[in-house]
């Protein structure tokens, strides 16, 4: 959640995330801390490089994490969590989960007692669906290998 926090406060994002509005951020702000403004030798350019490298990342996180980006796979996505969990890993309050068909999702802000609830199921995918899977904000973090 921290993170998603962050990136928002980085493109004035209030809210809900706009895909338009997102853009037109995300191309002012890479204009105004593109390394190339800066001389090699300044401090400055330093800078630049970092704040661009976290722009890039914030705008393509953002992305994927939009309304919008989640309708348009919202298919792909039910169709993967009817699938076979077969890792799952918890950092901090995000939720790593791979499924048997390759995919990985992230799921942003389980608590380490929802965790361990997950853990301690008899049947994972239908605790997940039931208490993870529709209730966090999430985004794909990995495809399959293997597409069908």
């Amino acid at each position: 959640m921290k993170r998603i926090n962050e990136y928002k406060k980085l493109f004035n994002v209030e809210k809900d995330i706009d895909l338009k509005q997102l853009k037109s951020s995300y191309r002012n702000l890479v204009k105004e801390w593109h390394p190339d403004k800066f001389q090699a030798s300044d401090e400055k350019a330093i800078e630049a490089e970092l704040m661009s490298r976290q722009i890039i990342d914030g705008y393509h996180f953002l992305v994927s994490i939009a309304p919008e980006t989640k309708a348009a796979n919202l298919d792909e996505y039910n169709e993967t969590i009817n699938s076979p969990i077969i890792d799952w890993q918890h950092k901090g309050l995000v939720l790593e989960i791979t499924f048997l068909d390759g995919n990985t999702y992230e799921y942003f802000g389980v608590n380490k007692a929802l965790y361990i609830k997950l853990c301690q199921s008899d049947k994972l995918t239908r605790f997940a669906k039931r208490n993870i899977f529709n209730s966090f904000t999430y985004r794909k973090i990995k495809k399959s290998e293997v597409e069908a």
